[in-house]
C-alpha cells in the first residue's frame, strides 16, 4: 500500500483479480481485521475488498466527521482502483455507510447486508458525551469497556486473546478520528428515507446485542422495501467475531442469491438481478416481524424573513441542537407555551441562526466569548448548559479552568469564584466515563 491520500481510506484486497468486488466496512474502533475470519469463505467467489476508517490500525489521522464524508472517501478510493459496481457488507458505522451508499449512490451498489447497525444511533447526545470523555480522557476508558458493549459475557471469558486484542484496537486509534466519528454517528438519522433503499438487503443482527439489537434491525427491515432479518443466536454487537461461521453462512447465502454472477458485457459490471434470501431456521433468518418506525414530523415550512433573506430558523434549530444537546432543547421548547414561544423563537432564529451560524469565529472561540460573557454578566444559572456546550464544542476542562482564569482577572473574583463551583461540578458529570 503506499501512502493514502487524505480524501481515500486505507484498504487492502484479498481474492481473485477478476471475481466481482465485496466490499467489507468495520465498525467504529475496530480494524478491517475484525473480518479476518469471513475472508477465506468470501474469496472463493469474490474480490474482497476491506478498509479502515481514518485513524484506525495505523491510517493517516485523516477526522471525518460525517458518514456522507467517510462514504464519499471510500468511493474516492474506489474510484482510483476503477472499481464501479459492488456488493457491501458493513458492521455499525461500516453498516451507516453501506445504507448512505444505498441512498445516495444506488447505481454503485448491487446488493447490501447491513450487520449490528441503525438507521439512527441511540441519540446524539449519547456519542457527542463520548467523544467528550474521549477527549479529557484519552481513549483508555473506551477501550477497556469495550468487550462489555461487543461481546457477550460467556464469550469475552472465554476468549481472552480476542478480549485483549478489542481492547489494543480502540487503545491505538487516534483520539481525534475517534471522535469525528462519533460526531459522524451522531448526526447520523435516516429513518424518514429507509423506502428508498431500492437494494437487496440483508440485515443481520446478534440476538444479545445491546448497542444495536433486534428492535433497532427490525426497524431498518420494516422500512427497507426488499429486506429480510437474520438474528444470530448466542452473539452481541461485534456479531461478525463473536460467530464467524453464522455470519460468513449468512453472507454467502445473501450474496450468492441476491447477487447473481450474471455479466453486463456493454458495461463490464455484473448485474443485479432479483432474488430473495431464503430462509435458514437455525439462525432464525425470516421475514421480519412488523415493526413501527419511529415517525419523523415533517420540518415546517418557512417563508423568507423580512428583507428577502433565506428564514434563518431551520439552521439555527440545527445549530442549537448540536451545541447544546437534542435533551436540554427538547426540554426547552416543550416547556414554551403561547406566552414563551416567541421568544424561544427569536433565540433560535437569531441567536443560533444568524449569530452562533456565523462564518467569523469558530464554535470553539465562540464558547470561550460566551462563558465570559455569562460570568461578566452574573448569569450563573446560564452557565451549566455552556459548560457543557464549550466541552462538545472542542474545549477540555483545562482549557475552561484557563477562561474562567481569565474572568477572574478582568470580571472580579467572587463571579469567578461561582462560575468555577459550577464548572467543577458539571465537568466532573461530563467527563467521568460511564460504567
Amino acid at each position: 500500500m503506499s501512502e493514502t491520500p487524505p480524501n481515500t481510506l486505507q484498504y487492502r484486497f484479498d481474492g481473485p483479480e477478476d471475481a466481482p468486488v465485496l466490499i467489507l466496512g468495520p465498525s467504529l474502533g475496530t480494524t478491517w481485521h475484525m473480518w479476518d475470519r469471513q475472508v477465506p469463505e468470501l474469496t472463493k467467489q469474490w474480490r474482497v475488498f476491506r478498509f479502515d476508517m481514518p485513524g484506525h490500525g495505523g491510517a493517516p489521522a485523516h477526522p471525518s466527521g460525517s458518514v456522507a464524508d467517510l462514504t464519499a472517501r471510500l468511493l474516492a478510493t474506489l474510484e482510483s482502483l476503477g472499481v464501479q459496481r459492488f456488493g457491501y457488507a458493513g458492521c455499525a458505522l461500516g453498516g451507516a455507510v453501506g445504507i448512505e451508499l444505498a441512498l445516495r449512490h444506488p447505481e454503485r451498489l448491487a446488493s447490501l447486508a447491513v450487520i449490528a447497525s441503525s438507521p439512527r444511533f441511540g441519540t446524539a447526545d449519547e456519542f457527542r458525551r463520548r467523544g467528550v470523555i474521549v477527549r479529557t480522557n484519552g481513549l483508555d476508558p473506551v477501550a477497556r469497556s469495550a468487550p462489555e458493549r461487543w461481546f457477550t459475557g460467556g464469550f469475552a471469558a472465554a476468549q481472552p486473546a480476542i478480549t485483549e486484542w478489542a481492547v489494543q484496537m480502540v487503545r491505538t486509534t487516534d483520539p481525534g478520528c475517534y471522535i469525528a466519528a462519533c460526531e459522524a454517528l451522531a448526526s447520523f438519522d435516516v429513518r424518514a428515507e429507509l423506502g428508498s433503499v431500492g437494494v437487496p438487503t440483508l440485515v443481520l443482527v446478534g440476538s444479545d446485542d445491546q448497542v444495536t439489537g433486534p428492535a433497532e434491525a427490525r426497524t431498518l427491515v420494516a422500512g427497507v422495501p426488499d429486506a429480510r432479518l437474520a438474528v444470530v443466536p448466542g452473539a452481541s454487537h461485534l456479531v461478525p467475531v463473536e460467530q464467524p461461521a453464522a455470519v460468513t453462512d449468512l453472507l454467502v447465502r445473501h450474496f450468492s442469491t441476491a447477487w447473481q454472477p450474471a455479466f453486463d458485457t456493454a458495461t463490464g459490471h455484473t448485474a443485479l438481478p432479483a432474488a430473495a434470501l431464503e430462509g435458514r431456521p437455525a439462525l432464525a433468518a425470516a421475514p421480519a416481524q412488523p415493526a413501527p418506525v419511529a415517525e419523523i414530523a415533517p420540518a415546517p415550512v418557512r417563508q423568507r424573513a423580512p428583507g428577502g433573506r433565506p428564514d434563518p430558523y431551520d439552521t439555527g434549530i440545527k445549530v442549537r441542537r448540536e451545541v447544546l444537546g437534542d435533551a436540554y432543547v427538547d426540554q426547552v421548547l416543550a416547556g414554551a407555551d403561547e406566552f414563551s414561544g416567541a421568544f424561544q423563537e427569536l433565540l433560535t432564529r437569531y441567536a443560533w441562526g444568524e449569530v452562533w451560524n456565523r462564518p467569523g469565529l469558530d464554535r470553539r472561540t465562540r464558547s470561550c466569548v460566551t462563558l465570559t460573557a455569562l460570568v461578566a454578566g452574573g448569569h450563573v444559572e446560564e452557565l451549566p448548559v455552556h459548560i457543557r456546550a464549550a466541552l462538545r464544542n472542542g474545549l477540555t476542562p483545562a482549557d475552561i479552568q484557563e477562561v474562567l482564569l481569565q474572568t477572574a482577572v478582568y470580571c472580579g473574583v467572587p463571579a469567578a469564584n461561582r462560575a468555577f463551583r459550577v464548572a467543577q461540578q458539571v465537568v466532573r458529570e461530563e467527563t467521568t466515563p460511564q460504567e
